[in-house]
C-alpha cells in the first residue's frame, strides 16, 4: 500500500456506511422470512463485516493522521468479515432451502475456524461476499426486479476489480482501489434499497409469482 492520508482514510469510512445501511435494510425486511437461527447469522455477519471494514478505516485514520499505528485493527479485517460474510450467506441461503426451521444444521455449519495464515480468510471472504452479492441476486431474479438485478452483477464485477487491484502489489492504485470499494458497496446498497421499495418487507415477497414489473 502507498501513503496512507487523512483523506483516503476518511473516504474508506464511506464504504462501509454503504454496506452497515444495507445490512439493516437486510434485515428489516428479511426478519419475517428467516429462521429465528438464520436472522440471528445474517446479524451478526453483518456486525462482524461491518466491524472488520471500521477498524481497518479507523486504522487507516490514525495512521495517516500520524496519532498511532495499530496493527491489529489493520489485521483484524480477513479474520472478522471472511466469517462474516460466510454467516451472512449461509443465512440467505436459508431463504431458498425447504427446511428454514432447521436451526440446528444452521449454527453447526458456522464454525469458525483459526488459521496461522489471512490466505484461507481471502478465499472464505471472496466466497461468502460472492454468495451474498448473488444470493440478493436470487432474491431480485424472484421478485422480478430488473434494475436491482443489474446493479448486483455490477457490485460482483467491482468486487472482482478491487480483489484484482490489492493482489496486484503495484503502486499508485490506493486512490481506485478505494473507488472501486465505493461503487461496489453503492451498488449493492441501491440493489437493496430498490429490493426493499419494490416489497422485499411483505411476508410473500419471495412467493413465486407468474409476473411482475422491473
Amino acid at each position: 500500500m502507498g501513503e496512507i492520508t487523512v483523506l483516503m482514510a476518511l473516504m474508506d469510512f464511506i464504504p462501509v456506511l454503504l454496506f452497515f445501511i444495507a445490512a439493516i435494510i437486510l434485515q428489516k425486511d428479511l426478519y419475517n422470512k428467516l429462521s429465528k437461527a438464520g436472522f440471528a447469522l445474517l446479524a451478526a455477519g453483518s456486525i462482524m463485516v461491518f466491524t472488520g471494514g471500521f477498524y481497518k478505516a479507523f486504522w487507516k485514520l490514525l495512521y495517516g493522521a500520524g496519532i498511532a499505528d495499530v496493527p491489529a485493527m489493520d489485521n483484524a479485517l480477513f479474520p472478522l468479515q471472511a466469517p462474516g460474510f460466510i454467516l451472512m450467506f449461509i443465512a440467505l441461503v436459508t431463504l431458498f432451502t425447504k427446511r428454514r426451521g432447521d436451526q440446528a444444521g444452521i449454527v453447526s455449519a458456522t464454525t469458525v475456524p483459526v488459521f496461522a495464515s489471512n490466505l484461507p480468510f481471502i478465499i472464505l471472504q471472496v466466497i461468502g461476499s460472492s454468495g451474498v452479492i448473488w444470493s440478493v441476486f436470487a432474491i431480485a431474479a424472484r421478485m422480478r426486479q430488473k434494475i436491482a438485478m443489474v446493479l448486483l452483477v455490477l457490485g460482483f464485477i467491482a468486487m472482482l476489480a478491487m480483489g484484482y487491484l490489492g493482489s496486484s502489489g503495484g503502486t499508485g492504485t490506493d486512490w481506485i482501489e478505494q473507488t472501486v470499494n465505493l461503487l461496489s458497496q453503492g451498488f449493492f446498497l441501491t440493489a437493496v434499497w430498490l429490493l426493499s421499495r419494490a416489497g422485499l418487507g411483505k411476508a410473500d415477497a419471495l412467493a413465486k409469482k407468474g409476473g411482475g414489473k422491473n
